[in-house]
């Protein structure tokens, strides 16, 4: 196993980590969030390297239905975790962070929330990887979140793909 501390930031009773890899970002924790969210301004997320992959989505949270952009940040970090292309919805709210990080984000792994001590526990099992991939999926108008490792995202890409693919998709993927 696996394990990382972040520290939560001691000004706010949310718990807010700071966030300092690749960028410096304040990240609430939202345990009943399924996808992550961009609350800062939209423009804002170009800062970090987001880049808009669809209008107009909608979701359900905050409360009720509304809408906002799709973005992928590309390799976004939290502590010892990778996610290489983060799908992100843009809602902006009058929040003290700039982003949601979504119970999603952290599926099949062990996390605390120590309030006491101002600190973020997570603990990654053996069978886990920390390059997470997150992908939104839409079905009938409904998006729904998926989360595998790494090593179980790539077997099953890769699994998938007719003899002869293998090259192709293995360059594109690269890419």
């Amino acid at each position: 196993m696996k394990q990382f501390t972040l520290k939560l930031s001691k000004d706010t009773q949310r718990p807010i980590v700071i966030l300092s890899h690749p960028f410096r970002l304040d990240a609430m924790l939202d345990t009943g969030a399924t996808f992550p969210i961009w609350t800062a301004a939209e423009d804002m997320i170009a800062d970090v390297g987001g880049k808009l992959k669809a209008h107009d989505i909608p979701f359900g949270g905050f409360g009720g239905m509304t809408k906002g952009n799709l973005y992928e940040i590309p390799n976004f970090c939290v502590g010892d975790l990778i996610f290489p292309s983060l799908p992100v919805i843009v809602s902006p709210r009058n929040l003290p962070c700039q982003m949601l990080l979504s119970a999603t984000m952290f599926s099949r792994l062990i996390y605390e929330i120590d309030d006491q001590h101002h600190q973020f526990n997570v603990t990654i099992p053996e069978q886990e990887s920390t390059v997470r991939n997150l992908t939104v999926k839409e079905d009938n108008g409904r998006l729904h979140i998926f989360c595998n490792d790494y090593t179980t995202w790539q077997r099953q890409y890769f699994d998938a793909m007719e003899p002869g693919e293998f090259h192709e998709k293995a360059v594109r993927y690269a890419t």
